[in-house]
């Protein structure tokens, strides 16, 4: 059993707060990292995860010297409970730096793509792109007619700007049974879904199928609803 069966197999309000947000944290890492683009980042989750962590470390700091022997073993499981947060966490936040880095003129250009950063983020790509772009004007660029100095050109019909492969298939994996075929658009093929069940299907969406009985373990896009009229896409 792991993370997405527990999600869909026990009740929310039964698990503590604190289990729930490292469940939701390891599967937002696992899909951050399968994902070729960068997906929303989330707020909430983070800033109860950052505050937990402040706190458990504060706590650690009282409790160090403490020569009780029941304080000290308390103390090596929140430790270790602490570590397991702070990789997670930092982890995450590398893959999603990593996309920026790679992306950075495409993220830039795309309301949909920086709207997903957070204000740390954005303030990353805008100085990172900045000085990229002052360091090749001073190493190359300079040489080179002003036409030709665009790190974002389409001359051509050929854009300079690289972009995350979308069409890149993921693995999705069936957390219930799912009424009636699938079928891929633009194609005859069609298979069936059942509970546990794992199949490849592209990144771009033109599978669809319904968000409450599937995992998406590489983020096959956020509108594969059961119905876009009821269901939120976000």
């Amino acid at each position: 059993m792991d993370i997405d069966d527990i999600l869909a197999e026990v009740d929310s309000h039964i698990v503590p707060q604190e289990t729930r947000d490292l469940q939701e944290l390891t599967r937002l890492w696992v899909t951050e990292r399968s994902a070729p683009e960068i997906l929303q980042w989330p707020e909430t989750l983070m800033e109860r995860i950052m505050d937990r962590i402040r706190q458990q470390i504060e706590l650690v700091e009282m409790q160090t010297g403490n020569m009780d022997p029941k304080t000290n073993f308390r103390l090596i499981i929140i430790q270790t409970e602490l570590e397991r947060f702070k990789f997670l966490v930092r982890s995450f936040l590398r893959a999603r730096i990593a996309k920026i880095d790679k992306h950075a003129l495409y993220i830039l250009t795309t309301h949909t793509q920086t709207s997903r950063l957070s204000s740390s983020e954005l303030q990353y790509l805008t100085t990172h792109q900045s000085l990229l772009q002052a360091h090749y004007l001073s190493s190359f660029l300079s040489q080179f007619p002003p036409s030709l100095q665009r790190l974002d050109d389409t001359a051509g019909g050929i854009s300079m700007i690289e972009q995350p492969d979308l069409e890149k298939a993921v693995f999705v994996r069936g957390l219930r049974d799912v009424a009636g075929p699938i079928v891929v658009e633009g194609t005859d093929t069609e298979f069936e879904m059942k509970r546990g069940d794992v199949n490849l299907a592209p990144q771009d969406g033109s599978v669809e199928l319904p968000t409450l009985v599937v995992s998406w373990p590489g983020s096959i896009r956020e509108f594969a609803m059961i119905d876009r009229k009821q269901l939120d896409p976000d």
